[in-house]
């Protein structure tokens, strides 16, 4: 597979001004502009030869809640839970990188054996985040500095890493920021918006119980106070390592 080939970007976001902006975001942060290809999961089917198709897969983040009960779900999140779901499992066996953020962790770690709930939730904030020793070690999370500020904002997360994982950011609030497993990365922090992208975000979302919509001027001056710029550098390193395995 050359070293220009394409990859995918999976939304599972029913909303259509927050979806163009956030594959915008994903095409820019990643430097892949048109190489990168975008499938709405939560109303297109997954291709059966996916991991043959693409040399790597990039999973945005979602309204949808893993931990939602299963008789409130719609049907929309159910094809992207499947659909998301075989995807990381499919890539684990095939050795192909996939990067699933936000949303993504929870079916990873759900995968996985783990546990998502709701007891470390994290409004829309710029947060403290840190790398482990693995993450410093890593080929891809090692790009990042020691310490660095994370864009997050979830109703769910994980307590702690799913069964076959290596823990690779934290921080103070919700404790599994990153984590490894195989080629497979997962993200509880969003690392391709700027600030001002996730503002914009907040600002689609804000009636959906994320925070009190009266709080959202604060959230937003906050977040463009802050010096976002680290979690951009997760992608490019994340596409190279892609492409140097698809050679």
């Amino acid at each position: 597979m050359p070293s220009d080939a394409r990859f995918l970007l999976l939304q599972a976001r029913p909303e259509a001004v927050p979806r163009a902006q956030e594959a915008a975001s994903f095409r820019s942060a990643t430097g892949l502009g048109e190489r990168l290809d975008v499938l709405r999961v939560d109303v297109e089917p997954l291709p059966s030869d996916a991991v043959d198709r693409w040399a790597g897969f990039l999973v945005g983040g979602s309204p949808f809640n893993v931990s939602d009960p299963e008789s409130g779900k719609s049907d929309g999140q159910r094809v992207a839970e499947a659909s998301l779901t075989r995807l990381a499992a499919d890539t684990l066996d095939a050795g192909r990188p996939a990067f699933f953020t936000c949303y993504g962790i929870g079916l990873v770690t759900r995968l996985l054996g783990g546990t998502i709930d709701r007891t470390h939730p994290e409004q829309p904030t710029a947060q403290p985040t840190r790398l482990t020793p693995a993450g410093a070690a890593d080929p891809v999370a090692g790009a990042l500095p020691a310490s660095f500020l994370a864009l997050t904002g979830h109703k769910e997360s994980a307590p702690e890493p799913p069964p076959g994982a290596e823990l690779l950011a934290t921080n103070d609030v919700s404790p599994v920021q990153l984590y490894r497993v195989g080629e497979l990365l997962a993200s509880q922090f969003h690392p391709e918006p700027t600030t001002e992208e996730f503002i914009a975000r907040a600002t689609a979302y804000q009636t959906y119980g994320y925070f009190p919509p009266a709080e959202l001027d604060v959230i937003a001056a906050t977040v463009r106070g802050a010096s976002v710029t680290a979690p951009r550098l997760l992608l490019p390193r994340f596409v190279a390592r892609a492409e140097a395995l698809a050679d």
